[in-house]
């Protein structure tokens, strides 16, 4: 049975869709403060994150995606600096499972280090999804509609719709690939709780997809 780019939850049930939805932690959706206006992002503007990033004097893990996969965060600024740096980490919480993927690493160091205990487990079980299969990701994702608040706990909330239509899975040996399906679902909304770490890292610490929220 293909599982094409298994980017939305439909991976988990053998279906198929992309990466995304099936890396969600699921069951705890702590993260459901609301925010107000999750799916009405412009999308005018568009970042090219650096692969690495030195941030408030704490070293983080370099991601490097490859040539044949890219990751474009568009409006992914905030005035605030506080809310930037959550920004910034949950970007490279993304980053660093597609990265994960492409380099067949479901112990990958930069996951563990965006993640908690928790997350990391659904994420490792995600990436190893795609290693099992010796299958990559290829093609492009559009990552936009932040939305992004502290909660009166002190965690971070983040919202971000993605958009896995343009994304593949490609089997290393075969080079067979099976592209993502254009439907409503394969456009996802994540939902992440960050807590910030004694080293100053917005690490996540709940995550939960939906496919299909942001149309």
């Amino acid at each position: 049975m293909n599982r094409p780019a298994r980017l939305v939850t439909a991976a988990l049930t053998a279906s198929a869709a992309l990466l995304l939805t099936a890396c969600g932690s699921g069951g705890d959706d702590s993260t459901s403060d609301k925010i107000e206006g999750v799916g009405t992002g412009d999308g005018r503007t568009s970042a090219s994150p650096s692969a690495s990033a030195s941030q408030g004097g704490v070293k983080r893990p370099e991601i490097t995606l490859s040539k044949d996969f890219q990751a474009d965060f568009e409006s992914w600024t905030n005035s605030d600096p506080k809310l930037q740096a959550i920004l910034n980490d949950g970007r490279e919480e993304l980053r660093s499972k597609y990265a994960a993927i492409i380099e067949a690493d479901p112990a990958s160091d930069a996951v563990a280090f965006y993640n908690s205990e928790t997350t990391q487990a659904t994420a490792r079980k995600w990436i190893k999804q795609f290693t099992d299969d010796d299958d990559s990701i290829i093609g492009k994702v559009r990552v936009f509609d932040p939305q992004v608040h502290i909660s009166d706990t002190g965690s971070g909330v983040l919202f971000y719709c993605v958009d896995e239509r343009q994304a593949s899975t490609k089997n290393r040996k075969t080079k067979k690939i099976v592209n993502t399906p254009d439907e409503p679902e394969s456009l996802i909304q994540y939902r992440l709780r960050l807590d910030r770490t004694s080293q100053g890292v917005w690490q996540t610490t709940s995550l939960t997809t939906v496919p299909g929220a942001c149309n």
